[in-house]
């Protein structure tokens, strides 16, 4: 068993699912932000604010590992955990169906920082306390 810091609940909504009726796989990456922004926000961590001081935060990274599909009105949660890696911030980040709690999607997340245009060396991560 993973050792979880953060767990969101969500529902699938029609438009998210392709003609197979099965949720789109780019949609997935639109709820593992959304986890993620709203884990952030948890820690008291703003976006907004962070750009403001020129402090940006991105993806460098993503692994999808697809095990079933989550279809229109299942509901699932999103669970993760963080990990420092030299300049990166790894997020792993699984989904569950919440019916059976079926493992959906496992995906690995790698995140940098750049201050002022250059890259970090990975200190702004200790500095938001991400953990």
């Amino acid at each position: 068993m993973q050792n979880y810091i953060f767990e969101i609940q969500l529902k699938v909504r029609d438009y998210e699912c392709d003609l197979q009726g099965v949720v789109n796989n780019a949609v997935y990456q639109n709820y593992l932000e959304h986890a993620r922004h709203e884990y952030l926000s948890s820690k008291k961590v703003s976006f907004k604010e962070l750009a403001e001081k020129d402090i940006l935060l991105m993806v460098s990274r993503i692994e999808m590992d697809f095990k079933r599909s989550l279809t229109s009105g299942d509901t699932f949660s999103v669970k993760l955990r963080t990990e420092r890696q030299g300049l990166k911030l790894l997020f792993f980040q699984d989904i569950f169906r919440s019916a059976d709690n079926s493992l959906c999607l496992q995906a690995k997340v790698e995140v940098i920082g750049k201050i002022n245009g250059k890259l970090n060396r990975g200190d702004i991560f200790d500095t938001l306390d991400f953990n």
